[in-house]
């Protein structure tokens, strides 16, 4: 989604983002949030691995793929958040053929360990599980493709405000606060 300012008689178009100079904060990226926001309730959490740091109070969605260098950073910035529940929706869509990484972190005892060791590690440590169990990584990309990810990670906040990237560890604390209290 794209979004374009216009006066009010449609004379001048601003096609660009809105800075507020002040605090910097990029008003055009929160506005396209809330024009791409998800209601958090409808998302299929069933079919996401539930990674819990802490109490799990804020809550967070998270369609990622195992080899994607962002994703990867980004997990290292969660790992310094705690009082968090990451849904994570596999999405290996990167490297689709090591498609049978993300279904064997399903097949895992432990899905949160293997999804941690497999898209968190310094080195990527594929599961030992066999990726043959009933698993939901194509409902998942099939999800992925209707709710119009393009980009991994794409996160959802509690709001249901949609984030394309990652994000500083300051910036996610503050977001995954502001959109707790939001829900109370």
């Amino acid at each position: 989604m794209h979004v374009i300012y216009t006066d009010a008689s449609g004379a001048y178009v601003v096609d660009g983002e809105i800075r507020e100079t002040r605090t910097g904060r990029n008003l055009t990226d929160e506005r396209l949030r809330k024009l791409n926001a998800i209601k958090f309730e409808s998302l299929p959490l069933e079919l996401a691995v539930k990674v819990q740091r802490g109490n799990g109070k804020r809550v967070l969605a998270m369609f990622s793929d195992p080899y994607c260098p962002a994703c990867r950073q980004f997990e290292r910035t969660l790992a310094q958040v705690d009082d968090v529940t990451v849904y994570v929706f596999m999405y290996p869509v990167i490297r689709p053929e090591n498609i049978d990484h993300s279904r064997a972190v399903w097949c895992s005892p432990d899905r949160a360990k293997a999804w941690l060791a497999l898209a968190a590690a310094p080195q990527p440590k594929v599961p030992e599980a066999s990726p043959s169990c009933a698993n939901p990584v194509d409902k998942v990309i099939d999800v992925g493709h209707k709710l119009g990810v393009n980009s991994t990670p794409t996160l959802i906040l509690a709001n249901g405000e949609r984030l394309s990237g990652g994000l500083r560890v300051e910036d996610l604390r503050e977001l995954l606060e502001r959109t707790a209290t939001a829900r109370r």
